[in-house]
């Protein structure tokens, strides 16, 4: 590859819109993109070779003198893992995690999707680690305002929408239709026999 190529892949890897981290087999850092900016802020330049833990200020990089990847619950850790199976060659897609992590402060549970894919470059070995944060749709399953007698769900632009509809736009989900016994019962009374059928 030429180095004039590198500005180019350096321009890609800016252009994505999720946080994008290049790291090695322990999760250190190696290289980041502008949309990983907010959630490093303003240790970019001391990002370099730490591990992803500390760089994402997960308390449990802090459990153990030796830091991330060595205390207890580090086994467990969704990041570390892809990571593992992505240094084996295999990729991960939108694994779901959930992390308790240290920011402005504050300890703030955080729900993640994580990608990792393999990366070969100049013989030497690296995953490409894409972090997602889904908090906003975590909270959306969590907290519906739901109208209490029609049913309707009013979206964040204050109109009420359908369940169907809201669904649909938020959660890219389809519904087929069908009726409960009580409903039949309530509004068709008598077609039903006695057989339950």
């Amino acid at each position: 590859m030429k180095n004039s190529d590198n500005s180019f892949f350096a321009a890609i890897l800016d252009a994505m819109p999720s946080p994008v981290f290049i790291v090695d087999k322990d999760v250190r850092m190696i290289e980041a993109n502008e949309a990983a900016l907010p959630l490093i802020g303003d240790r970019a330049s001391k990002v370099y070779l730490r591990r992803g833990g500390e760089v994402l200020q997960c308390v449990h990089s802090m459990d153990v003198p030796e830091g991330c990847g060595r205390g207890p619950s580090c086994s467990s850790c969704v990041v570390r893992n892809a990571v593992a199976t992505s240094y084996a060659n295999e990729k991960i897609v939108r694994r779901a995690a959930k992390m308790l992590l240290e920011q402005r402060g504050e300890l703030k549970e955080v729900y993640l999707l994580i990608t990792t894919s393999p990366l070969l470059f100049e013989g030497n070995r690296h995953v490409v680690l894409t972090i997602e944060d889904v908090n906003e749709l975590v909270e959306l399953r969590r907290l519906i305002p739901i109208c209490a007698n029609c049913k309707k769900v009013r979206n964040e632009e204050k109109y009420w929408d359908s369940v169907e509809t809201y669904f649909k736009k938020h959660l890219d989900m389809d519904f087929t239709h069908g009726i409960c016994p009580e409903c039949v019962n309530l509004l068709y009374p008598g077609m039903m026999d006695n057989s339950g059928v």
